[in-house]
């Protein structure tokens, strides 16, 4: 249950924070938010590294494979279209569309074991549900909103 409630605590910030950036974005430019983004990340992380267990950083270079640590790099990009989205198409319209790219890429990742995650059998039913998400997006296209 507690992984339910924090995914969808997670859903809820994400979409906080794609409309506090793109706003941030209009006083700043694009890169100027997207990087204040990622160093008030490091200052919070920083912090509660200090104050709660202060794992060994060394360890960051045992991490294979190395791409694995492109994170941050994603990261990055990931608020960048983020902005890039609300900006063009609302915040709506923008978290409809990243969720389903979201829910559909994980379940490549599952289905081919991609990354080191476990593999998973092919699932018609899963599969259904990826479409019927997809309809509930042109549902919510077509109803008439920006």
């Amino acid at each position: 249950m507690a992984g339910f409630l924090i995914a969808l605590l997670s859903g809820a910030l994400m979409s906080v924070q794609g409309v506090f950036n793109t706003q941030v974005t209009k006083s700043t430019g694009i890169w100027v938010s997207n990087g204040w983004v990622q160093l008030s990340a490091f200052a919070l992380c920083v912090m509660v590294w200090l104050a709660t267990g202060r794992e060994s950083i060394s360890t960051l270079w045992e991490v294979r494979p190395h791409y694995m640590l492109l994170g941050g790099v994603i990261g990055a990009g990931i608020t960048w279209t983020v902005i890039q989205s609300v900006s063009a198409l609302g915040p709506a319209r923008s978290a409809l569309l990243i969720v389903i790219a979201q829910l559909a890429v994980s379940y490549l990742i599952q289905l081919f074991g991609l990354f080191g995650m476990d593999q998973e059998p092919f699932s018609w039913k899963k599969a259904g549900g990826l479409l019927l998400a997809v309809a509930g997006i042109m549902i919510f296209q077509l109803s008439g909103t920006k």
